[in-house]
């Protein structure tokens, strides 16, 4: 796997079966730090022309308001207006409060383009993902 990006939000992987594996740090985030992390997460998967990511939230923190608001708004907003159809297999973050914060975030994507599924163990989660498209 390549290094793509990374920042204090976590890191962004080149997986060589042809998905973004997105792993999250633990720790308090800043919005623009998690903004700028996203939208590498979109042009990682864009500039390989890929529609399938491994979200490992294992370590999260659960997800701000703010954080909430802007992926709903502006992140899947964007992929559902472009047309581009997204499966993300999401690995179960350990803290309650974030598992909490992430049932609201897939509550607010379900009219997006993104396909999702929660995962206990990652390879769970990459046989599903080896399944779509």
């Amino acid at each position: 796997m390549r290094l793509y990006f990374e920042n204090p939000v976590g890191r962004l992987l080149e997986h060589p079966d042809g998905y973004a594996l997105v792993q999250y740090a633990p720790g308090v985030r800043d919005l623009p730090t998690f903004q700028a992390f996203l939208t590498h997460t979109s042009q990682l998967l864009r500039r390989h022309g890929w529609h399938k990511m491994l979200a490992d939230q294992r370590q999260m923190a659960p997800f701000t308001d703010e954080e909430r608001n802007w992926i709903r708004e502006f992140w899947l907003a964007r992929s559902e207006d472009e047309g581009y159809e997204l499966f993300g297999a999401i690995l179960i973050p350990s803290d309650v409060f974030a598992q909490l914060s992430l049932n609201l975030v897939m509550s607010d994507s379900q009219q997006s383009a993104l396909t999702y599924r929660m995962f206990d163990n990652e390879p769970d989660a990459v046989a599903w993902l080896q399944q779509q498209g």
